[in-house]
């Protein structure tokens, strides 16, 4: 049974998390299904925005426990190739030149958490939670961390994967984990709504919209500013700029 149900129409991937009798857990079956499924829309000329949600209650339990327990007398060296497939995808996400919005209902724990952040839009149901909770079982949130810690301030990350205490969504809002609550009542409609927004959106803007504010991360001030120019310009040349500001000047100008 696929772990992962991909759809496609209008510009929007839709890479589903199914295995909602596991709480959507990963486990490397389900990574690598994602990692081919995030490939597989960056490669898809048709697709403009990608949007990750999940069947069942529950976004994403995080680690499938059972699938670690398992592996728990295997050499190191697997044991590194299992962690490091989880990095692959988080670091595809990055590097998407699409945005990729999760839509997070229900609990998104531990690497679920991590997934739902490796996104760059997160739209959470109003009753959602998120947290990391390794260390109530012995475990370090080592493959989120990265995320955590640009997501958030450093004294709230820490206590966050300290203690391993979930918030509900307001708390994540203000903590900057999610980007929107949105009701539920009308959760399903408002993230179509804010996908096919970013779908009739340019193309061309976003991925250098993408492109630039990851970039940002490892830059000085100096740096960004010189970076941000190289962008600008290389933004001018894009045919819907051109469009765009020639539609915009004739209207200012009239007829």
């Amino acid at each position: 049974m696929s772990r992962v149900r991909t759809a496609t129409a209008a510009g929007v991937a839709r890479i589903t998390l199914a295995r909602a009798d596991k709480r959507n857990a990963l486990d490397q079956l389900m990574v690598q299904a994602l990692l081919d499924a995030v490939r597989a829309a960056g490669a898809d000329a048709s697709v403009r925005v990608v949007l990750i949600d999940a069947d069942g209650p529950d976004f994403c339990a995080g680690a499938d426990l059972e699938a670690l327990a398992a592996m728990l007398d295997t050499a190191p060296e697997l044991q590194r190739k299992d962690a490091d497939l989880l990095g692959e995808l988080f670091v595809a996400l990055r590097g998407l030149p699409k945005p990729v919005v999760a839509a997070v209902r229900g609990r998104a724990l531990a690497g679920g958490a991590g997934l739902a952040t490796a996104c760059d839009i997160v739209l959470a149901h109003e009753e959602s939670r998120l947290g990391y909770p390794e260390v109530k079982v012995g475990f370090v949130p080592a493959m989120v961390m990265t995320m955590l810690r640009r997501t958030v301030g450093e004294k709230p990350a820490f206590e966050l994967v300290a203690t391993g205490r979930q918030v509900d969504a307001r708390e994540a809002l203000a903590l900057g984990l999610v980007s929107r609550v949105l009701a539920a009542a009308t959760f399903d409609a408002e993230v179509q709504r804010e996908v096919a927004a970013l779908a009739a959106t340019s193309a061309n803007a976003l991925r250098l919209t993408k492109k630039l504010f990851y970039a940002l991360d490892t830059r000085g001030f100096e740096s960004g500013i010189s970076l941000g120019a190289q962008t600008n310009v290389e933004s001018r040349a894009t045919p819907e700029f051109r469009e765009g500001v020639t539609k915009f000047a004739r209207g200012k100008e009239g007829p």
